[in-house]
């Protein structure tokens, strides 16, 4: 089969031929109709993730066609349209994954390619009000943002939530599902363009993070938050603290700008605030996020579709991060 390999750190990514994957009881091979970037991905071509084995199949988001399976008593599978679930092996405990969790695309070859193995633990109908490239934009960062929203923060109709840094997949879904849900949604973004955007898609108003008195401006428009979703830490994560109403939950899921900064505990214990970290998210928590998307019918925010061949183009514009919302692969 075909696929997009990555040789090694600070290589291009680049299409071969490679061995079609053997399929163990339990397992299918799904012909992937598109499949879609998360920063991962990018961190992972550079060398900077742990675990990385090279050559590696890259790819965690995908969506395509059941075309083969590894026992008869999974043929009721063939021809099914499906997404992929790219947490594998959570574990027993929902509150934090196991010492046997992994994503998909790394250690274990991902979507880039023409096939990919999966578990039919893992498979789940496409949403038929989805194209191909859109179901293909959904899985890993619409878990991680409907985790970090509703598991970890309890968002609910009526809450002002503030989505920090909305431009990223994770965080146009974030903005996604809490409107959906009847929150108030407030967004931080260096760019005035994304800002825009984010309002079309249901934003009251946001802030340019790069002033200095963001804050200031978001306490105007909102008054305080009760949930804070954020992904990249650093210094301004602070700032989060005097934005907050009592009884707040910040809820993060990268660091991208840095690491926690020095804190004012008295804030956070006076204030009753919740500082949550998440990763991904449970087998349940993936159904409850498909289930979702499907009684309201959402569409994830799509900022590009690549051919499959031009993957490298598709990652040096991630390394750029000028997209808003997802990045995809057209087989």
């Amino acid at each position: 089969m075909k696929a997009i390999v990555l040789e090694g750190a600070g290589q291009p990514l680049v299409l071969k031929k490679v061995e079609k994957p053997i399929l163990n009881a339990g397992e299918v091979l799904v012909k992937i109709k598109a499949a879609a970037l998360n920063r991962r991905d990018y961190w992972i071509t550079i060398g900077k993730y742990a675990g990385i084995k090279y050559p590696s199949i890259l790819g965690s988001d995908g969506a395509g066609i059941v075309a083969e399976v590894g026992n008869r008593a999974d043929e009721h599978w063939i021809g099914r349209e499906v997404i992929i679930n790219p947490s594998h092996d959570w574990g027993d405990h929902p509150e934090y994954q196991g010492k046997d969790f992994k994503i998909l695309g790394l250690p274990e070859n991902g979507t880039f390619a023409e096939y990919v193995k999966v578990s039919t633990e893992y498979l789940y109908a496409k949403p038929t009000h989805l194209d191909w490239e859109q179901a293909a934009a959904l899985p890993l960062a619409g878990l991680t943002a409907y985790r970090a929203l509703f598991t970890k923060g309890k968002a609910k109709k009526g809450d002002k939530v503030l989505i920090s840094g909305v431009g990223s997949g994770t965080g146009t879904f974030a903005l996604t599902w809490a409107f959906a849900a009847g929150c108030q949604v407030f967004v931080t973004s260096g760019s005035a363009e994304k800002i825009a955007k984010a309002m079309q898609l249901g934003a009251s108003a946001g802030v340019n993070y790069h002033t200095p008195d963001w804050p200031e401006q978001l306490q105007q428009l909102a008054g305080g938050f009760d949930v804070i979703v954020d992904s990249a830490l650093g210094d301004g994560f602070a700032r989060f603290l005097d934005i907050s109403d009592p009884g707040c939950r910040i809820v993060f899921f990268g660091g991208t700008a840095g690491n926690v900064p020095e804190l004012n505990g008295r804030k956070i214990f006076w204030k009753q605030l919740q500082i949550l970290g998440t990763t991904m998210g449970t087998k349940e928590e993936f159904k409850a996020m498909v289930d979702f998307v499907n009684e309201h019918r959402l569409v994830p925010v799509i900022d590009e579709v690549f051919p499959m061949v031009d993957a490298e183009k598709a990652v040096q514009k991630m390394a750029e991060s000028p997209q808003f919302g997802k990045i995809v692969l057209k087989a």
